[in-house]
């Protein structure tokens, strides 16, 4: 039982021991907080200190440039465009397939039992190491697609998108593989979101004539907005950052193309390969260019801030 007070009501003062063990608790979680913080900043500092000396040489010219020998021309312009390229197209496939999966798992399609079967397997995507994704996507994931992108190309070869043949590794091998690794950030969270909507919502929909997708559509997925949306903004980070299946499937090619069939390289797959042999001066340039992935990786959070933030002053879509 919880002590009295001395006149034998249950409210009392804290104790001693409870008002420092509470001071010692805030004070551990704000030394937590600050060390998060240190702890980024040193990191960013590492690298940029590594970074500062081509930086200094080369300012912002390796941003513009296609060309890489190692010696005087560090061009990355190809890797950040295959970088978002791959994770837009990744992430947009992962997130219709996540957010299929969230609905189909929380809307009473199927038994429970087989819902938590589905809802295990899904989530043992994410236990899957990333070579492994890169093997299956070399010996099963090419090979199937081949077929139809030869037929897309032969028909559709002066569409950009399809311009290229593909003859091995490529954008779209890549981002494949890249939605099914990301599909079971998106398809966590947004059934998190999807199934914390008040179940009377739904049922005044119903009550009003709306059939279960139109409920779906009209009432569920825009009060879940906001937990998809964060969703899509973490696998989006989460693809960005992706080194070792990009790098057996993308192509490792610094080519600018609109193809899908067209291989190319990502900034992490660039600091992977080139790193273990690089000279001193090329390792300030790869440092040069995780200084742009974080770069990149910020400007995704920040958009992703002002999405849920909208998302939170218009739940429902409502305008301006």
């Amino acid at each position: 039982m919880s002590e009295q007070a001395p006149d034998g009501s249950i409210a009392r003062p804290p104790t001693e021991r409870e008002l420092l063990g509470d001071r010692a608790f805030r004070g551990l979680t704000f030394g937590f907080a600050w060390f998060t913080i240190l702890l980024v900043v040193l990191i960013v500092g590492a690298i940029g200190w590594q970074a500062w000396p081509v930086l200094q040489r080369f300012g912002a010219d390796p941003l513009t440039s296609d060309k890489w020998d190692g010696k005087e021309n560090f061009g990355i312009q190809p890797e950040i465009w295959g970088t978002v390229y791959s994770s837009v197209i990744g992430v947009g496939i992962g997130s219709l397939l996540g957010v299929a999966v969230a609905i189909f798992l929380t809307q009473d399609f199927i038994p429970p039992r087989i819902e938590v079967f589905i809802k295990n397997v899904v989530e043992l995507l994410a236990a899957i190491p990333s070579v492994v994704y890169g093997l299956w996507g070399i010996f099963v994931v090419i090979p199937f697609i081949r077929p139809s992108c030869e037929w897309l190309h032969g028909h559709l070869g002066w569409v950009p998108f399809f311009g290229t043949r593909l003859s091995g590794p490529g954008v779209l091998p890549a981002a494949l593989v890249l939605a099914i690794m990301v599909l079971p950030t998106v398809s966590a969270i947004s059934r998190d979101a999807i199934a914390a909507v008040p179940p009377k919502l739904r049922e005044a929909a119903y009550g009003l004539g709306a059939t279960r997708w139109e409920a779906i559509r009209a009432v569920i997925l825009p009060t879940a907005s906001r937990g998809i949306y964060g969703a899509i903004i973490l696998a989006f980070g989460r693809a960005l950052g992706e080194t070792m299946a990009l790098a057996m499937l993308v192509g490792n090619s610094s080519t600018l193309s609109w193809s899908v069939f067209s291989p190319a390289n990502t900034l992490a797959a660039l600091i992977a390969n080139k790193f273990p042999e690089s000279s001193t001066l090329e390792r300030g340039m790869l440092m040069y260019a995780a200084l742009v992935l974080l770069a990149i990786t910020l400007l995704v959070n920040l958009a992703g801030t002002v999405i849920l933030r909208r998302a939170r002053l218009f739940p429902q879509g409502a305008a301006k």
